[in-house]
């Protein structure tokens, strides 16, 4: 009984991978129709899946005490594929099915499981980060990119200047360095409920209800932005 309640956070982080490994298919029929979805949309949705097990996983681990050095490892590597691999694969296909887009575009998605892994591996050795962040968290840069792909549309139905190397390469750095920048950035997890303890956290979570209702998806590509000049000005020292 002990090693079944042991490995159920396990069993839940390994739908997390399972999403993720989804994802990635969906990523590369981006432009073809699944029912009433394209295979971009059912991406974003099997990201979404990785992101609430991801959080299930740990609360489930909180919830049976049961904690293990192979339950953090398994964590980070199924968060590489979900966060990591699966939404530079979107980026991937997307740029790719531009006609006028150079063929080496598409490879700088790349950097972004790059950026993501040595995120991880320094994560995971920082005591620092117990409860919060030094760098973008791996999670916020996947709903990043599900939102500026989002606005980046399928078939010529979104801007199309996301799409250029111009802008797209610029971006794709930036993003990559804030993974492993020293960037401190607080934590979207709640120890209690207080509005006193998290102003931060709720003025985020009803931005990105307003910025999803008004624009879509690509709300949620706003909303990594508000969180992080929030925490840029949360820990400006006046």
């Amino acid at each position: 009984m002990n090693f079944i309640r042991r490995n159920i956070p396990n069993a839940v982080t390994c739908l997390n991978v399972l999403s993720g490994c989804v994802a990635i298919i969906f990523a590369f029929h981006s432009s073809d129709n699944f029912g009433s979805l394209t295979g971009l949309q059912c991406s974003w949705i099997a990201i979404g899946i990785a992101a609430i097990t991801d959080f299930l996983d740990g609360f489930t681990a909180r919830l049976l005490r049961a904690y293990s050095d192979l339950g953090k490892e398994l964590d980070s590597l199924c968060d590489l594929v979900s966060f990591g691999v699966a939404p530079a694969m979107m980026l991937y296909n997307i740029t790719g099915s531009s006609p006028s887009a150079p063929g080496w575009l598409p490879l700088t998605a790349l950097l972004i499981p790059i950026a993501g892994a040595l995120r991880l591996a320094k994560f995971n050795i920082d005591t620092r980060q117990t409860t919060s962040f030094i760098g973008l968290p791996i999670p916020a840069n996947a709903i990043f990119w599900i939102g500026y792909t989002a606005l980046a549309g399928v078939g010529g139905t979104g801007i199309a200047a996301l799409t250029s190397p111009w802008w797209l390469v610029p971006v794709v750095v930036l993003e990559s360095w804030l993974m492993i920048s020293p960037l401190p950035m607080f934590s979207l997890k709640f120890k209690n409920y207080t509005l006193r303890d998290n102003k931060s956290r709720y003025f985020l979570l009803l931005s990105a209800v307003i910025l999803i209702i008004c624009t879509g998806v690509a709300g949620l590509l706003w909303t990594i932005i508000l969180y992080l000049l929030l925490s840029i000005f949360t820990n400006l020292k006046f």
